[in-house]
């Protein structure tokens, strides 16, 4: 199992509303509003890196009001 951290840049006035939407794709843990460069925080889990790629591009970026994701997978060490 690979978890990972996608940061989110979204339109303006549409973080709540994405975060919301986000939240319910089934694999993700978690999805936060925060403030930064980023405007919300998701938490996911795949089952490797591909699945985790297609969640990232097929699902978490087809929600309307996303502009830019940046993915970091939570390293073991």
């Amino acid at each position: 199992m690979i978890n990972a951290y996608v940061f989110v840049q979204v339109r303006v006035g549409r973080s709540a509303e994405v975060a919301s939407e986000i939240a319910r794709i089934e694999s993700v843990i978690s999805s936060e509003v925060v403030t930064g460069p980023y405007d919300v925080i998701a938490r996911a889990g795949a089952a490797d890196m591909d699945d985790l790629g297609k969640l990232v591009v097929a699902r978490i970026q087809a929600v309307d009001g996303v502009t830019r994701t940046l993915t970091c997978p939570v390293m073991k060490l």
